[in-house]
């Protein structure tokens, strides 16, 4: 079965004040056992604040490091699933379902890409 990964985008301004609700916390908790039960799951996580990660970036020849936060870019990774699933259309539901838990004053994008393993 073909595996997935689902990047979280983000714009860390405008993520509510406090973080996820309790009830959030709670729907999401359900969704990650259901998924995990189902055998689709194979790893996620949250990824720490742009603030507190480094950009390294190989141009011309050199090595730069940028300390964040990364005020140029609106959206960052906030956090990743890699899932298995039967097909494409699998990983699409449960990324939408995913984004279903989350309250109506968030903003959350997910980006879901088949893993190519031929490279």
């Amino acid at each position: 079965m073909p595996r997935f990964l689902t990047l979280i985008r983000i714009d860390e301004r405008d993520v509510p004040e406090g973080g996820p609700s309790p009830e959030l916390r709670e729907r999401m908790g359900a969704l990650m056992e259901e998924i995990t039960k189902a055998g689709v799951m194979l790893d996620t996580a949250g990824l720490a604040p742009t603030s507190e990660g480094t950009r390294v970036t190989w141009s011309g020849g050199k090595i730069t490091s940028t300390d964040g936060p990364f005020t140029e870019t609106k959206e960052v990774i906030g956090g990743y699933s890699l899932i298995q699933a039967k097909d494409k259309a699998e990983a699409l539901e449960w990324a939408k379902r995913f984004l279903r838990v989350h309250e109506e004053n968030w903003t959350v994008t997910a980006e879901v890409r088949e893993i190519n393993e031929n490279c």
